[in-house]
């Protein structure tokens, strides 16, 4: 029978024992442990797989491992955590040369020399089929409290950092990770709950009201919408539903959205309010181009299994 990564999540969250000294276990961007001395530690692992998450020849070997540490990073950013170290395990098919191998490696290490966090270790397998790249990092929270998916209140604005839809379109591979302006966002203390954009907004923002136990009320006209190649914006739908947009989705109170726009770390970043938390019993709605409000279903993408 086909069945979906939120059924396996959903098992997890049931039988995964957490113990004492984990803070923050499944179902955010990132698990958050605490050291004997009460350091908060973040720990995240992400896989990037051919025909999954790219596609062989459309672009240098080195852009795809440089994914697969910035997907990582980029769910780093979204609990406030300061990269530090990282592993890459790395399984290759029959079909791939050394060169092209080192490649990967090396889009591996340019973005992680340049944030700066060490690459220390990992793993080499053969693959029967497809490159994989899976990447674990850890992260310091030096004190701050880690933003969570759950935390927004009705009334709260919810605020994206940058554009989106039309990954695809070449941004999928040469996002830069917002791990920086989530480390700013979470020592602000002025950010309540947050989400990486991975899915798509159309799917993420369920995960997070879910998780706060509020609606959403999304305005269609107001998403920063992202050009492609050929200069035309995303349309409404891509801008919800195209996922891999890699940008931070946060609410907090309206009153506090000038005083984030002015923190430096988020100089040139152009933060948009996109809707309000409302009540749970609202649910999920959006404001098309109309004016119109209607629902809005789950969205986005999600891996599918079995069938």
């Amino acid at each position: 029978m086909p069945f979906a990564e939120a059924s396996l999540i959903a098992f997890l969250r049931r039988h995964a024992a957490q113990g004492a000294d984990v803070t923050v276990g499944i179902g955010h961007d990132a698990a958050v442990v605490r050291s004997p001395s009460g350091d908060g530690l973040v720990l995240k692992s992400d896989q990037t797989i051919e025909d999954v998450h790219f596609t062989r020849g459309e672009a240098p070997w080195e852009l795809f491992g440089r994914k697969a540490i910035a997907r990582v990073l980029s769910d780093l950013g979204a609990v406030g955590a300061r990269p530090i170290a990282c592993l890459c395990s790395l399984a290759l098919p029959d079909d791939i040369d050394e060169e092209a191998a080192r490649a990967v490696l090396r889009g591996v290490l340019s973005l992680a020399d340049g944030v700066p966090t060490s690459l220390v270790g990992g793993d080499l397998a053969r693959s029967p089929r497809g490159v994989c790249i899976d990447v674990s990092a850890l992260g310091f929270l030096d004190g701050r409290a880690p933003m969570l998916r759950f935390g927004a209140r009705p009334g709260d604005a919810l605020v994206v950092t940058g554009p989106l839809g039309r990954s695809r379109d070449g941004h999928h591979l040469r996002f830069t990770p917002r791990w920086r302006e989530g480390v700013a966002l979470a020592g602000s203390g002025r950010v309540r709950a947050c989400i990486d954009l991975s899915d798509g907004l159309g799917r993420d923002i369920h995960h997070l009201a879910a998780a706060s136990d509020v609606g959403a009320r999304l305005d269609g006209r107001r998403l920063p919408r992202r050009r492609g190649a050929d200069g035309a914006p995303a349309t409404i739908a891509q801008a919800l539903h195209d996922g891999e947009d890699f940008e931070l989705l946060f609410a907090t109170a309206p009153a506090d959205v000038p005083h984030l726009r002015a923190l430096p770390a988020l100089a040139g970043v152009e933060l948009t309010e996109v809707g309000t938390c409302t009540p749970a019993t609202d649910g999920v709605v959006l404001v098309r181009e109309d004016g119109a409000v209607e629902p809005l279903p789950p969205g986005g993408y999600q891996h599918r299994f079995g069938g």
